[in-house]
This record gives structure tokens, sequence and C-alpha cells, in this order.
């Protein structure tokens, strides 16, 4: 019975000094959490890179030129810094073309050609595409890109910054890297030679809604992404009580800078009213599922019509795709009557050295005759002139 009394004296004795400590071990884990690691600001500052990260999204044919040409392996391979390549930009970019002007002609190519296929040796790429692969090198961070955005020394430092964006970022993310500038005013000349001055703001938004650049393509936004945009888009302008006709989002892959026009012979514009393409599209689809009591016949042409309309964000490379074709086989006819006219040129060719070699063959001959009656000749007259003077001698 002692035994028992002390075990439970004991007992009660250690329970007050257990209650506090499961109490502090309890306490204690919120405070832990709030003390968990956070993500750095290096974290934070890096860029994700979206794509092909070792072509950066370029066109293979100007990336070829890029690491081919001397500017970049041997000039700007010299720059190992941020602001030195800043301060290249300012001092060397003109332009925003990926090639230098009168470099690449391809007027009259057919075939196999650079300018129809992409796959010649192409021109002189601009120092803009060279500098905008060297900021790739770098790595930017995000600090780094914003401040190309801001800089004001040149328009065309704030240019590349943005470049950089498009052929770098996700497409779900352009447009919040783009909000803040789309009403910029800055003007840029992005043509080479100059002749086609455009605001920041209004390059931006063509970059948003056209895959089309000086015959080069940006990379492809999903069409998801691509509505997204443009509904985006169309809410900035209404809230900012801006027009943004001059870069209404078309698929044609046309020529920058050149407004287009929608609907044939009517030539209303995309967004030119009050509601947008996609709205007019939707309303349309319904009045045509409203519509049950058309005939058998004109449902297939609505369908068609609306189908089209669908297929209005194909690239320019799909849409030109048949026109191609036909290039190509006009080539290879081309080719054809070219190795056929060759051969025949070169048997002629043939011919005439065989009988070349013919003449040549008998005048060597008739030389050697010639040559062997002239030494006949003058052993018979040695042989006469010896027998004369032996019979004088006699």
């Amino acid at each position: 019975m002692e035994l028992d009394n002390n075990a439970h004296e004991q007992q009660q004795y250690y329970q007050p000094e257990l209650q506090p400590a499961q109490h502090h071990q309890q306490s204690t884990q919120p405070s832990n959490q709030a003390n968990a690691p956070k993500k750095s600001a290096k974290q934070n500052n890096a860029l994700p890179l979206w794509g092909n990260e070792t072509s950066m999204n370029l066109n293979p044919l100007i990336l070829a030129n890029i690491q081919g040409s001397s500017y970049f392996k041997v000039s700007l391979f010299k720059l190992k810094t941020y602001h030195e390549v800043v301060d290249e930009i300012y001092y060397q970019v003109k332009h925003l073309e990926p090639w230098e002007r009168g470099s690449r002609k391809t007027a009259g190519q057919t075939g196999m050609c650079g300018g129809v296929r992409g796959v010649g040796a192409g021109g002189i790429v601009s120092t803009a595409f060279c500098l905008l692969y060297k900021l790739y090198t770098l790595r930017l961070t995000r600090k780094q890109v914003n401040g190309l955005l801001t800089h004001g020394d040149s328009p065309y430092i704030r240019a590349l910054g943005f470049m950089y964006l498009r052929y770098t970022q996700p497409p779900g993310d352009l447009f919040d890297w783009y909000e803040p500038y789309l009403v910029d005013e800055e003007e840029i000349d992005v043509k080479a030679g100059g002749g086609q001055s455009m605001t920041i703001g209004q390059m931006i938004r063509q970059w948003l809604t056209k895959l089309d650049w000086f015959s080069t393509l940006f990379p492809r936004i999903p069409v998801p992404i691509q509505k997204q945009i443009d509904a985006k888009l169309d809410q900035y302008a209404r809230e900012n009580g801006v027009s943004f006709a001059d870069t209404q989002p078309d698929r044609g892959g046309t020529t920058v800078g050149v407004k287009q026009t929608r609907g044939g012979p009517s030539g209303n514009t995309r967004g030119s009213g009050p509601n947008t393409f996609c709205d007019e599209r939707e309303s349309a689809r319904h009045e045509r599922g409203m519509a049950v009591q058309q005939s058998f016949k004109e449902k297939p042409l609505k369908r068609d019509m609306f189908d089209h309309c669908d297929r209005d964000a194909r690239s320019s490379r799909y849409e030109d795709r048949h026109d191609r074709n036909r290039k190509d086989y006009r080539a290879k006819d081309y080719d054809r009557d070219w190795d056929r006219n060759r051969h025949r040129e070169q048997r002629e060719r043939d011919k005439d050295r065989h009988r070349e070699r013919d003449r040549d063959r008998d005048r060597s001959r008739d030389r050697d005759r010639d040559r062997k009656d002239r030494t006949r000749d003058r052993r018979s007259r040695s042989r006469e002139r010896d027998y004369q003077r032996d019979r004088r001698h006699r």
C-alpha cells in the first residue's frame, strides 16, 4: 500500500511539469511555420525561358547567319557585361529588320532558293538581331529587362527589350509585360534605311496580334491565349478611351505597318464598330443556329463561310502552301529542261573536242612526215657532195 501511495504522489508531482512542456511545444509550431524560408530576391529576379532554349525560337536561317557573322564572333564576343551590350545597342542599332538593307535579294527566285523556302545563304544579318542574340547569351534577369524597357537614351534599346520578351517569354505572360506601354508615344523607325516610323505602343500591339515581322515570324501564340490577348486589348481600349484600329488582330502575315481590310469590297475593318470581330462571329453563329428552316443546299454554304472565319488565325505559311507548290513544280520543269539542254550542250562540246583532237593528230602526222622528208633530202644532198668531192680528188 505504501508503494502505491508513493507512485500516486510522484504522478501528481510530475503532472504540472508535463503540461507546460506540451503547451510550449504547441506554441512553437505556428512560429516555425511563420519562419519558413521564403524565395530569395535572386530567385524572384530570375527570368524563365520559354520554347527552344538553344535557338531562342529564332528562324534557323537568321540564327545560322548570326552565329556565322564576324560581327557576332569577333566584336560582340569581347562584350561580357550587360551595360557594355546596352552601350553597343545605343551606338550601332538603327533599325529593327532582321537583314541589312539590300543584302538579301529574293525577287524572281524559285525552287530551292533562299527567298522562297528559306534555305539559302540569306544575307547580312542586322546588328539589331546580333545584339538581341547576344542579350540572350547573357540570360537577362527581370531587373535587367525592366531596365531595357524603361531606358531613356534610345528607343532601340527599349525595342530590343520588348523583342527579347516576345521571343523568350511564355505567350500567356506577354500581355502583362506589354500592358504598361500599350499607348507609349515614343517614335521609332523600324525599317532599314528609314521611312517607316511608328510609336512604341503601335509596335508592341502589332507584336501581340501579328506573327509576321519583315519576312520573318515571331513564335506562334496558341489560339486560346491569342483570344485572351484580343479580349484584353479590347477591354483596355474601352477602359482608357483609345482606339487600336491601326493594329487589329490579323493572322494573315501581312506587311508591317499596313492597315488591312476585311469583308471584301465593303472594306469594313476588323474592330471598326463597337463590337469586335469575335463578337460578330459569335452573333453570326447564333443566327446560324436559329435559322433551322433554311434549305439543305444553303446550310453547307453558310457552314463553309464560318469555317473560313475560323481559319483566319492560321499563318501565311499554310495559306501560301499551294502557291509554293506551284512554284516548286515550275522550278522542277525548269530544272528538267535545263538538265536536258545541259546534256545536249555537253555532247556537242565532246564532239567538237574529238574533232579538234583528230585535227591536231593529223597536223602532227603531217609535221612528222615533212620532218622526215627534209631529213631524207639533207642526207641525199650530203651524199651527193661527198661523191663529187671524191671524184675531184681522183
